[in-house]
């Protein structure tokens, strides 16, 4: 996944021009307006930690390609097995480039020139912990480090990991630039509402433990790619969050934390975008939005 950086000029805030909303019909009109000056199509999930109840959802069942937003559910599954004693974190990993289409069983390799992480192509042939294969994964959303863990637990597993946590439209089928797979429409996909459903369920430990949930909130929280959710949120606001990129479609999903306490769910899909910059724009205003409304 390779991301562009905005132009400085793009990075207007919007939301600045709005007063801060009180109620949730207040953030959705706002919302509604705003991305009816972009053309593509979006959805937005958005959850209060502290309170469940207080929820938007725009669009959020709708279903999207997921990019690298499947990111996530990979590492979730990779913590689960290790938890069950299945493999460490710790452990010696290939690092290989052949990989097989989930089509015919062909095989296909991954090029540094449409990965985001181009690093890792230079240690071929070597072995890495799988504890530092999915750090890259998510915080420089490397496809060869993604194509390497998802052989490694499954996305079979992954996928059935999510419907345990009642999350009963994501699908994780298969790993990066499964090219025969792509041409016959076997994507991995998503939806706002599931996606919202995963990183809840990360910060309440409902899968594993809180020291292996804390430990996938700190790799989030690396992220390199900070353009959507947390572009025009204050310094002292933290966000834990995956991004997912291909062309005509922008992504951005993870938790909130504010300074004092206070924490959210935001996850902001978008596909269909004839200017992704004027889409991205829209995400990273519609993210500060919603930080008005909790931090009102």
């Amino acid at each position: 996944m390779l991301f562009r950086f905005l132009p400085l000029g793009l990075l207007i805030c919007f939301a600045c021009a709005q007063p801060s909303p009180s109620t949730l019909i207040e953030v959705e009109k706002i919302i509604q307006g705003r991305v009816s000056e972009v053309d593509g199509d979006f959805a937005v999930a958005f959850q209060h930690l502290d309170n469940p109840e207080d929820q938007l959802l725009i669009n959020a069942r709708e279903e999207f390609h997921a990019a690298s937003t499947m990111k996530t559910p990979v590492m979730l599954e990779v913590y689960k097995q290790a938890e069950m004693d299945e493999l460490s974190l710790d452990d010696s990993v290939l690092v290989k480039n052949e990989f097989y289409s989930i089509v015919d069983s062909s095989t296909y390799s991954l090029s540094p020139d449409d990965d985001s992480y181009s690093e890792l192509y230079e240690q071929i042939g070597t072995r890495q912990s799988l504890r530092d294969l999915v750090y890259h994964m998510i915080i420089s959303s490397s496809n060869l480090a993604t194509n390497i863990v998802i052989e490694l637990v499954g996305a079979d597993k992954t996928t059935q990991t999510l419907r345990d946590l009642g999350a009963n439209d994501i699908q994780v089928r298969r790993g990066v630039e499964d090219g025969k797979a792509y041409r016959q429409g076997l994507n991995n996909t998503t939806t706002a509402y599931d996606l919202m459903q995963l990183f809840a369920a990360i910060n309440q430990q409902e899968v594993v433990s809180d020291q292996a949930s804390q430990a996938m909130i700190d790799i989030l929280l690396d992220q390199r790619f900070n353009e959507m959710i947390p572009a025009q949120l204050p310094n002292d606001v933290k966000v834990a969050h995956k991004t997912g990129w291909i062309t005509g479609l922008h992504h951005d999903s993870g938790i909130v934390f504010l300074p004092d306490g206070e924490s959210y769910v935001l996850v902001l899909l978008s596909k269909n975008l004839t200017d992704e910059d004027a889409g991205v724009q829209a995400l990273s205003d519609i993210s500060k939005v919603i930080y008005d409304y909790v931090a009102h």
